[in-house]
């Protein structure tokens, strides 16, 4: 057994290395994951499901249509669509200046944040970041990182007294929607390969993705009146502004600039 246990963590060493630096414009792919990326997305599913059934939606609808065509624009880019994910966009009804997506595709954009974003494309900036985590990976990229002896059994749903589906049986691992979720909580490179994504997937949309940046910049600037919540599991990679520069510098030049047009008259109709 001891031979058995030594041979694995040996294995997980050799299929887990330590993330060597990227270059801009270097492929950006998944890490190695357990997961399937069908499993993903029931695991995302399920803990949309948790979501909505503990914060309540915005009832505007044209809040939440406006929402969903910036992020659907997003999401029709080619390295988005070739995910094979089908993203959904939720605005939830809470103070919280945070956002955050699930494994599979479901995000959430919190009213908090829409009131500090200051232009569609820093909008667009935090959803194209958000999306880069899905496309990637992340959250159960870290969760195989951290639980790979135990997971096979729970991903075939052989946990013993686990129940409630997937989301169920991973939360006997410590795997969960919590406080500090490893699904949910990023390292800095993750954040790295989510900004330069994100640059793509906002130079292919039309917006211009130092935007990105901004927002960031801006979340980071407040943080001395209370650090908001979306900077408490997306940590600062350093040097934003000039690492999206660099990649943009690898992309087809583009006029940038796009916009749906309705960007102050959803702001006007935030719950106030």
């Amino acid at each position: 057994m001891r031979a058995l246990l030594f041979a694995t963590l040996l294995i997980s060493a050799s299929l887990l290395p330590v993330s060597a630096a990227r270059n801009p414009g270097e492929p950006l792919r998944p890490g190695f994951n357990l997961f399937s990326p069908q499993q993903d997305v029931q695991l995302g599913q399920e803990a949309a499901k948790q979501v909505t059934e503990k914060s309540q939606p915005v009832k505007n609808q044209f809040l939440q249509d406006y929402v969903n065509r910036v992020g659907q624009r997003l999401a029709q880019q080619p390295e988005a669509r070739d995910s094979g994910f089908q993203f959904q966009f939720t605005v939830l009804n809470d103070p919280q200046v945070n956002a955050f997506a699930l494994p599979g595709g479901p995000m959430f954009i919190y009213t908090g944040l829409l009131k500090i974003v200051g232009t569609e494309g820093e909008l667009a900036g935090v959803m194209a970041h958000e999306m880069s985590h899905v496309i990637l990976r992340h959250g159960t990229h870290e969760a195989t990182k951290q639980q790979f002896i135990s997971l096979p059994a729970a991903l075939a749903g052989n946990l013993a007294g686990s129940g409630g589906g997937m989301l169920g049986r991973l939360a006997q691992l410590g795997i969960g929607l919590g406080a500090n979720s490893v699904l949910l909580k990023f390292s800095r490179s993750a954040e790295t390969e989510a900004d330069a994504l994100g640059t793509h997937l906002m130079a292919a949309a039309g917006y211009d993705p130092l935007e990105m940046a901004h927002l960031f910049e801006k979340l980071e600037s407040q943080a001395g009146s209370g650090r908001p919540e979306l900077l408490s599991d997306h940590p600062n990679p350093g040097n934003r502004i000039h690492a999206i520069e660099a990649e943009m510098r690898t992309l087809p030049q583009r006029q940038y600039g796009y916009q749906t047009g309705d960007f102050q008259r959803a702001k006007a109709q935030l719950p106030r």
